[in-house]
């Protein structure tokens, strides 16, 4: 059990000092995909071309991800999202960024309400390559079956970054189930949040922000976890449901 405390203090110093250089790799355990199979992943890159954190477009000019992923950076220009691309470093469409905001009650301790918009600066018309995802209504009950995708870590911490897109599929989980005594996290477990399981699967460093995708619908964006694939200790995501009308909100003001 000690070795599971060590990891939660792991991931949670690395969350109060995020940087986007912090992020690098694949998920783990994961498979090989195509944008074509998922053409709301998007990713979201420093000004030289580094991967740091996924999204998912949902019209021709928002994209979500997730506040953690927004936190450290000074301004729109040091942000560049890339669509339409099974590669994160080639192919597909560029672009830069006219505005972003993260949400009003983030709170980097209890890692509530981390979810993000980014207004793009300009249109990215749906293409083969490119479609835009729509929110969920309601959160999917537990033991629904999903998909995470993204270029995050296939390890905690000490894993090289690859550069092709995975997928993994796992199951949901409510928050309540998720912070039972079924799970390892308890009280940090909060209602902003939904979890995801599968037996040494999950989302990992430069996942985050990334899709939670359940019948083509957006219903998590990839947020905290102790260590990644801890057996006993499920992915942790924002809840898209409980966040869709901030994030109608802002994209209609951004």
């Amino acid at each position: 059990m000690l070795s599971f405390l060590v990891v939660i203090v792991l991931i949670n110093s690395a969350f109060a000092v995020f940087s986007p250089n912090d992020f690098s790799g694949r998920i783990v355990n994961g498979v090989n995909t195509t944008i074509q199979k998922h053409p709301h992943q998007v990713s979201l890159q420093t000004t030289d071309g580094r991967h740091f954190c996924g999204g998912s477009i949902i019209s021709e000019d928002i994209v979500v991800t997730a506040s953690h992923c927004l936190m450290n950076l000074e301004g729109p220009h040091e942000l560049k999202v890339r669509l339409g691309a099974t590669e994160y470093n080639t192919g597909g469409e560029l672009v830069s960024v006219k505005s972003f905001r993260m949400h009003e009650n983030f709170d980097t301790e209890l890692r509530t309400n981390d979810v993000g918009v980014v207004k793009l600066s300009s249109p990215v018309r749906e293409s083969s390559r490119v479609r835009y995802i729509k929110l969920t209504e309601k959160t999917p009950p537990t033991g629904t079956r999903g998909t995470i995708t993204g270029w995050g870590a296939s390890c905690f911490l000490v894993c090289d970054l690859v550069t092709h897109l995975q997928e993994v599929e796992v199951e949901i989980i409510d928050y309540k189930t998720c912070a039972s005594s079924e799970y390892n996290y308890g009280s940090e477990v909060r209602e902003t949040m939904v979890c995801t399981y599968a037996v040494e699967k999950g989302s990992c460093q430069s996942d985050s922000g990334g899709p939670v995708v359940v019948a083509g619908k957006l219903v998590g964006l990839v947020s905290w976890g102790a260590g990644c694939a801890v057996p006993g200790f499920p992915s942790v995501h924002a809840d898209v449901a409980s966040a869709r009308s901030w994030i109608e909100k802002v994209a209609k003001e951004l």
